[in-house]
């Protein structure tokens, strides 16, 4: 944060801790003295882009990044027009789709992408669908009332628990000093010993205290500060139990038409391993095997070269096939 400062004056809030950055619709920034300074005659333009701004749309810079606050501002003016809901939508497809569609118009507001041609899409948005925004503005205008008048009353109430609560302790304190008062009106004039008096005012203390903890009575909220009651349960039908058959794994058989491919702990015992590079823990640990690499081509030899042939009409086998009493057929 230090290291942010005026790209004018160069003042920086290292050197200047009370410097106030403004940003305008652009998203660049200025510090309040050059803003006065320049649009002393309340127009003028950027002086990193040359953009014609008024001094009156100029704000604090509340993010870090200036390019927030200007995707900040877009947004509330975007949504201001596109403020359709889901329920205007027949599915929810095409409200995602709508929701997409204004994120795009944001990104590309922000970006400076296209930006006359994103300006015609929101004025002919606008023309077509003014009779939807200008109800959903009203809706709209209508929950926000209805919340703030909520906040109001809870805030109400506060302040309210909080004054009845002011004078609870102040009521306790004025007991607390009139039976300490008690107490030494007693010491000075009762004949009785100091020992019995202080056990009979600590005595007294007790119920005093047992009577303003009766007395005291905390009023919890009842409803939140959307209107909801608190502790309000609501009834909803069990989701129905779809029966399905589980799943059941079965190991992967590869149909080769062929003999079959020895196991893999056969390997090595057969002598197909004899020829094959040693495994290094490189190779281990991106997933090579020691018996990966005779695998393939074992099952690559075998494939098609199977005793029955499938095919009706198979063509005649060569004749070292015929010899081995095999057939290799070109439809398998």
């Amino acid at each position: 944060m230090d290291d942010q400062g005026c790209p004018r004056c160069k003042t920086t809030k290292y050197r200047n801790p009370s410097l106030k950055l403004m940003v305008n619709v652009c998203g660049h920034t200025l510090c309040e003295s050059c803003v006065e300074m320049l649009f002393v005659r309340g127009s003028g333009n950027c002086v990193q882009c040359d953009t014609p701004l008024r001094k009156s749309n100029f704000r604090v810079q509340l993010f870090e990044d200036p390019a927030v606050d200007k995707e900040v501002e877009i947004r509330k003016k975007v949504l201001k027009m596109y403020n359709k809901r889901d329920s205007d939508f027949p599915s929810l497809k095409e409200y995602n789709d709508y929701l997409e569609r204004v994120e795009e118009i944001v990104f590309n507001l922000t970006n400076n992408l296209d930006v006359e041609n994103t300006k015609q899409i929101m004025e002919q948005y606008q023309r077509e669908n003014r009779d939807i925004i200008q109800k959903n503005k009203v809706k709209l205008t209508r929950e926000q009332e209805e919340l703030e008048e909520l906040l109001l009353m809870e805030q109400q109430g506060s302040e309210q628990r909080r004054l009845e609560n002011l004078q609870e302790e102040q009521r306790q304190l004025l007991a607390k000093k009139k039976s300490k008062q008690a107490l030494l009106d007693e010491l000075e004039s009762s004949q009785l010993p100091a020992t019995l008096l202080l056990a009979q005012h600590k005595d007294r203390a007790a119920q005093l205290e047992t009577q303003l903890e009766k007395q005291r009575q905390v009023v919890k909220p009842t409803i939140f500060s959307t209107g909801i009651p608190m502790g309000q349960t609501i009834s909803l039908q069990p989701v129905a139990r779809i029966e399905e058959v589980l799943y059941r794994y079965q190991p992967l058989h590869i149909h080769t038409y062929g003999p079959a491919v020895p196991e893999l702990e056969q390997l090595g015992r057969l002598g197909y391993l004899n020829h094959v590079r040693a495994t290094s823990p490189q190779d281990m640990a991106g997933g090579t095997t020691p018996t990966w690499p005779a695998t393939g081509p074992c099952r690559t030899l075998s494939a098609g070269c199977s005793p029955r042939c499938t095919d009706p009409h198979p063509p005649p086998p060569p004749p070292r096939a015929q010899r081995a009493g095999l057939c290799v057929c070109p439809s398998v």
